[in-house]
């Protein structure tokens, strides 16, 4: 529970850095752009990695047992989570709709995650990935914050990419990359070939 929680607060310390500009402009200001940048990567990687080994060690402590139709509903939030991340890199009505599609779809992928894991390290894991994207998603809007994308709007062509790229990554996670990449199988009674 240590690596999880250790991780928790780099990751996401480092990214409440941005909603604090003087935080921000005296860390850019004293380390340059680049080191700023390169600060900023290594302590996400390092908070990510901690995060994934302490979840996958973690002990199994219940808080509540959720339901078994939940997983359903998870299934059902977590289509739109693809297809917002993929909105967030490409120039759309959807991106230009939900204004910040990456932070809209961490807050889904959060509370569909928060329905299905009743344990002490999935509320921490997920419900601290909640708070801070409601967190970060008032600061963005009071500081006017527009993402990487900028003022780029796109239309029809870029909808359609951001569905079919997010359909496809749907798919894959479901079908095979949630089991292999997460440990975790999502389709019981499927034997999917490895």
């Amino acid at each position: 529970m240590t690596f999880l929680i250790v991780g928790l607060v780099l990751f996401l310390g480092v990214h409440l850095v941005p909603t604090l500009p003087v935080i921000r402009e005296r860390w850019q200001a004293s380390l340059g752009g680049g080191g700023y940048r390169g600060l900023f990567a290594a302590v996400s990687f390092l908070g990510l990695g901690l995060i994934i080994y302490g979840f996958s060690q973690r002990d199994y402590v219940p808080i509540w047992s959720p339901p078994d139709f939940m997983r359903h509903i998870t299934f059902l939030l977590m289509l739109p989570v693809f297809i917002l991340l993929a909105a967030s890199q490409i120039p759309s009505r959807i991106r230009t709709w939900s204004k910040h599609p990456m932070l809209l779809a961490v807050k889904i992928w959060a509370f569909a995650h928060l329905l299905v894991n009743g344990d002490l390290a999935g509320i921490l894991l997920f419900g601290g990935f909640l708070a801070y994207g409601v967190y970060d998603r008032i600061s963005v809007k009071r500081r006017g914050a527009l993402g990487p994308l900028e003022n780029r709007t796109g239309g029809l062509g870029g909808d359609v990419a951001a569905v079919a790229i997010g359909l496809a990554f749907y798919v894959f996670m479901l079908a095979w990359g949630h089991q292999h990449l997460i440990g975790i199988p999502l389709l019981r009674g499927v034997a999917i070939a490895s």
